[in-house]
């Protein structure tokens, strides 16, 4: 059995837990998505009878639900819990795709313009929404804009939370989405 400090899948969801911990209890429920829902919504702007807040709220509580099948009888990760669990939800391509249905959501939050693309200033409300004031992670949508055209495209974006989640990289562009990883 690898152990998670030398799995770099298992380094970026033990970051990612740090990052979903809202209230730093030492856990993940759903009072913690409601919290970053919530600062999408309030640093993007948006209403909450908006569509982009509906199909946000569909997308994370799909992932929450998705979360929990994968450790039947809880109502709340701990970090070893929930780095097995998105393993899990990723490896399981029967149905729920994370990598897909909860970064386009959040795209289309993000594109405040509505231009399918996302510029650097609607990057940095992601970031602060995460809580992430790291000038790396800041840096590193120069990184995510592939074509280097100035924007982060929805492919891009969506590729990279595709990368963030499957790729052993820990030092690739999508592994800093939300700053450096410490070992």
């Amino acid at each position: 059995m690898t152990d998670s400090a030398d799995d770099p899948i298992a380094v970026k969801l033990g970051h990612l837990f740090g990052a979903s911990d809202t209230d730093r209890d030492g856990f993940v429920d759903w009072s913690d998505y409601e919290r970053l829902i919530s600062r999408y919504l309030d640093g993007y702007g948006i209403a909450a009878e908006d569509s982009r807040a509906h199909a946000l709220w569909a997308a994370y509580q799909t992932y929450w639900s998705e979360l929990l099948r994968q450790v039947d009888g809880v109502d709340r990760l701990s970090k070893e819990q929930f780095v097995a669990a998105n393993k899990a939800a990723g490896a399981d391509r029967s149905g729920f795709t994370m990598a897909e249905l909860v970064p386009q959501a959040i795209f289309d939050v993000m594109d405040t313009d509505a231009d399918d693309t996302i510029s650097k200033p609607e990057y940095k409300v992601f970031l602060e929404a995460w809580g992430v004031s790291d000038l790396e992670a800041l840096n590193v949508f120069l990184e995510l804009d592939t074509d280097d055209d100035g924007r982060i495209s929805r492919s891009e974006f969506v590729g990279a939370i595709r990368d963030f989640f499957t790729s052993p990289e820990l030092d690739s562009p999508a592994s800093l989405f939300f700053g450096h990883i410490e070992r």
